[in-house]
């Protein structure tokens, strides 16, 4: 070592600095795909159990001369560096502000959900009979609506409930839309259904219960009909938006998302409404966003209040659940409103300043 001189010894040190980039550039690569994999899987990125096995095993081989501290403060260094990496990955998502500073307008029919004008999307929770969707489709009319929505495939906690009236509920849709001049949003739960449910349905939903269906997502994201992306029962904001990635990243850009409330320890209400989600996702995400006003509460005494807070904080509308006789519905009787209730609340929304005036028109 002694014959060395300083431009030999340079020389190495040059030698080694690109070695370690090229195997800090390798390792970051393999964080990378481990992410992605977390993702998919609805696992947190960051693994304290086994940063910890990582660090323990580094810091035992250490051979010197750098002291076992500075060892795991270079590597914890390392560490956080590789998570950040991840946390930018996320942020250049399609679904991101990061690729789309501008609003996505979905629009249907001459219907535009995003465009600064708040919307309302009502229905019954499950089509049950024809005479049902003529009442309902005659009082939201008269209420200007134009965006229907009723459940012709219902999952339900029970297997002994009602569980919908399948391809025929989609075809009451389809006759009480065309009837009234409206839009058909409905929820598919299926993968092989959803190139049957485009003859029937504008706007297909994908519920709660099916957010991680990540079969069913790519199956919505292959087809160009609007997709409704609810957010799970206990999902995340992160996963709610990657579940939307997965609907674009088949091409299909036309995404509503939409917060139904989380399941918390609270029993005042059916679900606990996120309201913060909803400027979160309008700041990180340039697709529009409804409130489901009816799951998130499962109350009707406090849907008026309920629906103006999701409005102020920036949602483009609201979904609320309308039954001609809530008392012998199908499902979720307690929570259904009837026309006359459905259209205090509308008065209630209007007159605040929160709604515009009803639309007369049909759609296209």
């Amino acid at each position: 070592m002694s014959g060395e001189t300083m431009e030999q010894l340079r020389a190495k040190l040059d030698e080694i600095n690109m070695d370690l980039l090229r195997l800090l550039s390798q390792r970051a690569d393999i964080v990378q795909r481990i992410g992605r994999l977390k993702q998919a899987q609805g696992v947190q990125r960051f693994d304290p159990a086994r940063e910890k096995e990582m660090l323990d095993k580094i810091v035992a081989a250490n051979p010197g001369p750098f002291d076992d501290s500075t060892i795991r403060h270079l590597f914890k260094q390392i560490f956080q560096a590789s998570l950040q990496l991840q946390e930018e990955e996320k942020m250049h998502l399609l679904v991101s502000r990061k690729r789309r500073a501008e609003d996505t307008v979905v629009e249907v029919k001459g219907v535009r959900i995003g465009d600064g004008r708040p919307v309302v999307v009502a229905g019954p929770c499950s089509v049950e009979t024809r005479e049902q969707m003529e009442r309902v489709g005659a009082g939201l009319r008269a209420q200007g609506i134009v965006l229907l929505r009723g459940g012709a495939y219902k999952p339900r906690t029970s297997p002994y409930d009602f569980q919908g009236l399948g391809r025929e509920g989609l075809i009451l849709l389809r006759e009480t839309a065309d009837k009234y001049g409206m839009v058909v949003i409905s929820e598919i739960v299926t993968p092989a259904d959803i190139e049957m449910a485009t003859q029937y349905v504008d706007i297909i939903q994908i519920g709660a219960r099916n957010m991680q269906n990540f079969e069913l997502l790519k199956a919505a994201g292959s087809v160009r009909t609007p997709v409704l992306l609810k957010r799970g029962l206990s999902a995340t904001i992160e996963e709610l938006l990657f579940a939307a990635e997965y609907i674009m990243s088949r091409g299909n850009s036309q995404i509503i998302l939409c917060e139904r409330g989380i399941r918390t320890y609270e029993k005042a209400t059916r679900n606990t409404l996120d309201i913060s989600a909803v400027p979160i996702l309008k700041q990180e995400s340039h697709l529009p966003v409804l409130v489901d006003i009816s799951h998130s509460t499962g109350r009707k005494d406090i849907l008026a209040p309920v629906a103006k807070a999701a409005l102020a904080a920036g949602a483009d509308g609201i979904m609320v659940e309308v039954h001609p006789e809530p008392s012998v519905a199908l499902s979720d009787a307690k929570q259904q409103i009837d026309l006359d209730q459905f259209a205090k609340l509308m008065d209630s929304l209007r007159q605040g300043g929160f709604l515009p005036e009803p639309a007369q028109q049909a759609v296209r």
